[in-house]
């Protein structure tokens, strides 16, 4: 199964060419390239991504496992981040939310992955003062 990952990044290809939009392999709902410049590295209905990268950018990892959504976190130069966790591999990692006008990520599924994650953590917390 080819995915739109599938071919290396080159120094010679554009961000415009590589840029492209997608469907989620995960929900199955067509995403629309990021008109702002930068990459999309996530669905905006599902916030899933693909473990495709090994430097942001590359698309030379061969895992190209789901990467799920696991918490938001807040980086004081660079926003809220989604961290996703590979389903396949294991490894975290942090992303930009995007934010474009067009098909922006949706803020109900960030705001209940924020719920989620507070719980999580909480659930964490209370079982190591317990322990």
């Amino acid at each position: 199964m080819k995915t739109p990952f599938d071919s290396l990044r080159s120094s010679t290809i554009s961000r415009t060419t590589e840029n492209t939009g997608f469907t989620c392999e995960n929900c199955g709902k067509t995403v629309a390239a990021l008109v702002n410049g930068s990459y999309r590295n996530h669905c905006p209905h599902c916030l899933h991504s693909l473990h495709v990268d090994i430097s942001p950018g590359d698309r030379a990892n061969d895992c190209h496992a789901l990467m799920r959504p696991v918490a938001v976190e807040h980086h004081s130069a660079k926003g809220y981040m989604i961290v996703h966790q590979c389903t396949g591999c294991s490894t975290r990692r942090r992303n930009r939310m995007a934010d474009d006008p067009h098909q922006g990520d949706d803020l109900d599924t960030v705001l209940a992955l924020m719920r989620l994650s507070h719980h999580e953590a909480a659930r964490t917390n209370r079982r190591q003062t317990h322990v």
